[in-house]
């Protein structure tokens, strides 16, 4: 009986072990992985040709003796969020998603006609599929940034960050067990974690909204607030109306909220934010679409240090939602242009972990 009992027990510890292995990463266990210094990777397919040559890469530039070495302080590794570390195909980016809850769907608030009107188009381009096949209008796409920016306006800045925070437990569509706050690529969080034990300084450079992704990213990928740079919004004292900053003097009674669009973090952007903000020339540059281009190049163009640039490929239809014409493309811009390109489809052992799948 006693061994009877045992095995029983002993049959549900590993149907927990089992059960622990195959569901997909939560933030917590996506904070807790760890990459050595000298490079052993678990989420990468072990004949992975990007992983070798970015691991070739970082022992040549780390080691003192090279002629190729890199000082501790020019270490500088800029990546793109949305698809590069992050889900944006199921059905679209996730600080989009948030902006029709936002407009379309919280009872608490109030949109005005325009924005809901913009919202409506959005959410209608989206669900044909115009996003994911990327003919989504180019002017929706600004008048989005805008109308983003203005449904938040007014909003402290504390509230904003809870509203993240709340969105950030909603699920991805389309997409079993996963949710928006843990819908990064496990393969990508191991760079990540590479780089930074071989003492690289890591940026996120978005187009995405910069305080949502701080809330969204910072703790999980333990990147510094004030090294995430994005879209921002104007942030202006709550009683200062419509007085420029440079008339109005913070009170007492003053608290932080949000405003109007200022600037759109997107291509070339990307650069001259870059240059402003971090004031060094990345030897690291990751993307995932044309979008990306100025970055990557900047990040090999006339550099005085050995220097690479990554092309994500969004070529796994069976995992993820990808887009193998969008694939193709990007392939071809990585050839032209001296970008190594890293297939999502036969370089990543997993992507969220294997729990998650396609509904």
């Amino acid at each position: 009986m006693k061994k009877k009992l045992l095995s029983l027990m002993l049959a549900g510890v590993m149907s927990i072990g089992l059960i622990s292995e195959t569901q997909a990463a939560t933030r917590d266990e996506i904070a807790a992985v760890k990459v050595s210094k000298s490079g052993k990777f678990n989420y990468w397919n072990s004949d992975s040709q990007a992983k070798e040559k970015l691991v070739s890469y970082i022992k040549n530039i780390t080691n003192k003796k090279s002629s190729n070495f890199i000082p501790i302080e020019d270490r500088i590794a800029v990546f793109d969020l949305d698809g590069t570390l992050l889900c944006e195909t199921a059905p679209c980016y996730f600080e989009w998603m948030m902006y029709l809850d936002r407009a379309l769907y919280d009872s608490s608030y109030t949109p005005s006609k325009e924005d809901r009107d913009i919202a409506t188009l959005v959410e209608s381009e989206i669900r044909a599929g115009h996003f994911a096949s990327n003919q989504f209008p180019k002017s929706l796409d600004n008048q989005e940034a805008i109308s983003q920016e203005s449904v938040f306006a007014g909003m402290s800045v504390e509230d904003y960050d809870s509203y993240v925070d709340r969105f950030l437990q909603k699920n991805v569509e389309g997409l079993t067990n996963l949710k928006w706050g843990e819908a990064f690529y496990l393969p990508m969080v191991e760079v990540i974690r590479y780089l930074q034990a071989n003492d690289f300084k890591v940026y996120i450079v978005s187009g995405s909204e910069r305080s949502a992704l701080r809330v969204l990213a910072s703790d999980v990928l333990k990147i510094p607030v004030n090294q995430i740079i994005g879209t921002d919004a104007a942030i202006l004292a709550s009683h200062q109306g419509d007085k420029d900053g440079g008339d109005y003097v913070y009170q007492s009674n003053d608290s932080l909220i949000r405003g109007k669009l200022l600037t759109k973090n997107l291509k070339m952007n990307k650069v001259s934010i870059i240059a402003q903000e971090i004031g060094k020339q990345p030897v690291l540059a990751f993307g995932n679409s044309g979008g990306d281009a100025s970055m990557l190049n900047y990040a090999i163009s006339n550099n005085k240090y050995r220097s690479a640039s990554f092309m994500i490929l969004c070529d796994d239809v069976d995992r993820e939602f990808g887009s193998l014409i969008k694939a193709e493309n990007c392939k071809n811009l990585s050839e032209s242009n001296g970008w190594i390109a890293v297939s999502m489809r036969d370089e990543f052992k997993t992507i969220y972990g294997d729990d998650v799948t396609r509904e």
